[in-house]
């Protein structure tokens, strides 16, 4: 492990300069939004994190790093297990479930597991001949497998690594994938309330769908179709976060850049208050371009309105150990639907 800590800073500086080019390339980031694939992986489901926008490039730690920035779980004490629910745009039917542990390992090394599943419920089959469908139902199913590892390297200086697994499938059809993250998170200041993060996301090769129902029978005879590839939405994060610390409570305010290859870039800047790590409200606003035109406006691409808030509460299970129990909740408004609501539980051990 002695060279992970260049391979991800060699990881970040062809990101730096890839995702740029990319866009001028393609006249835009914004022109090639739908383009990509697999987009359930720029979908946060945890509870806590989501509920100041994913502000949390510097300052996310343990499980919920795995989809923030992976080194942030390089600050697990011991164990954390998180499990979180997600109503995603309540109306449409779609359930996101996650799970995740990280273990630390060694004096500096973290291990985490995570998986994400989304589900779609019951969908209407189908044909040419039976357009209003009739003859059963069927359930497209998404799944996301992770592994990750981070260090400390420095009481400065946190690294990561994680490779994800992608499958989505029905009935018919399916496809599978695999793609990386590397992240770094730098901590500094007298009190260590200083911080500043980078994540790099997504990055891997194309994929593409086959199966069954690429096959068509005619009168003619026995027709099968090529599917196209499509690319992963690689997502670079530049963020920072500093904390402002009194007796008995903390706010941080954290300011978070995403520079997507594949839709619109986006500024985020969200705020954390804890009392006594046993109340933490949180709130953030996502700005993107067209974020504040109507949902029928040609220049408005993304159903989430923009802020974003939460709170956790949390209870000290051993205080000698630094053992807590957390329930986690955040609410991210929407149009058209009745808005995007996540539950979650953590315990650290």
């Amino acid at each position: 492990m002695k060279n992970l800590y260049k391979y991800i800073i060699t990881l970040f500086l062809i990101g730096l300069f890839i995702i740029p080019v990319n866009d001028q390339l393609n006249a835009g980031n914004k022109d090639r939004s739908g383009q990509a694939g697999a987009g359930e992986l720029l979908i946060n489901p945890w509870a806590r994190s989501s509920g100041w926008g994913n502000v949390g490039t510097a300052c996310v730690h343990g499980v919920e790093a795995t989809f923030g920035n992976i080194a942030g779980i390089a600050f697990t004490q011991r164990t954390d297990l998180n499990f979180s629910y997600t109503d995603w745009m309540k109306g449409s039917d779609i359930g996101i479930y996650a799970f995740g542990l990280a273990q630390k390992v060694g004096e500096a090394g973290v291990l985490s597991i995570s998986v994400m599943s989304m589900a779609f419920g019951d969908i209407e089959i189908t044909t040419v001949d039976l357009p209003e469908g009739g003859i059963g139902t069927f359930s497209p199913k998404y799944l996301n497998f992770a592994l990750g590892y981070a260090k400390a390297f420095s009481n400065s200086i946190y690294g990561g690594l994680n490779i994800k697994l992608i499958s989505e499938s029905i009935s018919d059809a399916k496809t599978q994938g695999v793609s990386i993250d590397a992240g770094i998170q730098y901590v500094t200041g007298e009190l260590e309330n200083i911080k500043f993060g980078i994540a790099l996301k997504n990055v891997g090769p194309s994929m593409k769908f086959s199966g069954d129902g690429y096959t068509v029978n005619t009168t003619i005879g026995h027709l099968e179709q090529r599917s196209s590839q499509f690319e992963l939405p690689t997502a670079l994060n530049i963020g920072f976060a500093y904390d402002f610390l009194f007796s008995e409570s903390r706010f941080t305010l954290a300011g978070n850049f995403t520079s997507n290859s594949f839709t619109k870039d986006q500024f985020t800047l969200g705020g954390e208050y804890s009392l006594k790590s046993y109340l933490m409200l949180r709130a953030a606003y996502t700005y993107e371009e067209g974020i504040t035109k109507g949902i029928t406006d040609e220049e408005r691409t993304n159903a989430l309105k923009g802020p974003s808030a939460g709170l956790s509460v949390q209870v000290p299970l051993n205080k000698e150990k630094g053992s807590v129990f957390s329930v986690d909740y955040s609410y991210r408004p929407t149009d058209q639907f009745n808005g995007t609501h996540s539950i979650g539980a953590k315990i650290s051990f």
